[in-house]
């Protein structure tokens, strides 16, 4: 890892965060999810996960004042943070002018063309990965976006809510395993990297926080015929959590073939009174291909 020098300096250290704010006039904004982190050691534990070098590319997701978006101008060829709030960005260009290699773009990610912003940002980069500290209440669509996209992404490390990140690395059997457990786990590999007080934000927010490491997989976790299908077995097994899994399937696909669906359960080697939260991806797979070819998703 790089020496970042005299930490006291850093946007992250909590006295220049504090001026920074007062420099400018800011307020922040409860509907945006404003939470600027000012703790240097979560820092150094998410610029580590997330591998970087001088060949490899960064976009940030909601930078706030640049104290990710600092560290990861030192340790990244190229970095690439997208802004919804336009009243960062004075404040950004401020605090970032250091850096050449940072580059501050306006947008929603959410309604961000990925893979023209991959092409017109990252070209040259021998790889890039997401790194940031994600509003909370947006975080699952835009994990999602960018894993359904197909953008060419290495790794994705983000400070999510503690309870998002427990579902996203759960294990069948669980009660966090869930549809967002499969989502994630059948385009990555999921690991917890640290846990993050309150007191590590300005302002604290009211949830425990968790930094998540995705690494992108070559190849789902496991082979279906059909991913949208797959994806619509997976949610209407979890419709509703405390009911079966024979029960939750048969409403998806036609109450008159309950038995019928019984049946191509304990074909597949799934009991069909079993419950959603003890299924593995593989055997949902199997169920989803199985239900497949008797014509009960069409």
């Amino acid at each position: 890892m790089k020496n970042f020098g005299d930490i006291s300096k850093d946007i992250a250290a909590s006295g220049r965060t504090r001026d920074i704010i007062r420099k400018h006039g800011f307020t922040f904004k409860k509907s945006l999810g404003q939470n600027f982190l000012i703790d240097l050691n979560i820092l150094d534990q998410i610029i580590a996960a997330a591998e970087l070098d001088e060949t490899r590319g960064a976009l940030e997701i909601g930078p706030g004042i640049g104290a990710l978006t600092e560290r990861l101008a030192k340790a990244a060829g190229k970095v690439t943070a997208v802004e919804i709030d336009n009243r960062l960005l004075p404040i950004l260009k401020d605090v970032l002018s250091p850096y050449e290699n940072v580059e501050v773009i306006h947008s929603d990610i959410l309604k961000t063309d990925l893979q023209q912003l991959w092409q017109e940002q990252f070209d040259g980069c021998s790889a890039v990965s997401v790194v940031a500290n994600l509003p909370y209440y947006v975080t699952t669509p835009i994990v999602m976006k960018l894993l359904e996209d197909r953008v060419p992404l290495e790794h994705i490390v983000v400070m999510v809510q503690k309870e998002v990140a427990e579902r996203m690395t759960a294990s069948p059997g669980g009660k966090e395993y869930g549809s967002l457990s499969i989502a994630v786990q059948y385009y990555c590999e999921a690991k917890l990297v640290c846990t993050v007080p309150a007191g590590s934000f300005i302002p604290a927010p009211n949830v425990d926080s968790a930094v998540i490491k995705l690494t992108r997989r070559n190849k789902p976790a496991v082979s279906v015929t059909d991913e949208a299908l797959f994806f619509d077995v997976v949610r209407a097994s979890f419709a509703q959590r405390r009911k079966t899994l024979v029960n939750n399937l048969s409403a998806f696909a036609g109450k008159e073939r309950k038995t019928e669906l019984a049946e191509l359960l304990a074909d597949c080697g799934v009991k069909p009174e079993r419950r959603a939260e003890t299924l593995s991806l593989s055997e949902f797979a199997t169920v989803t291909d199985a239900m497949a070819d008797k014509g009960m998703l069409s």
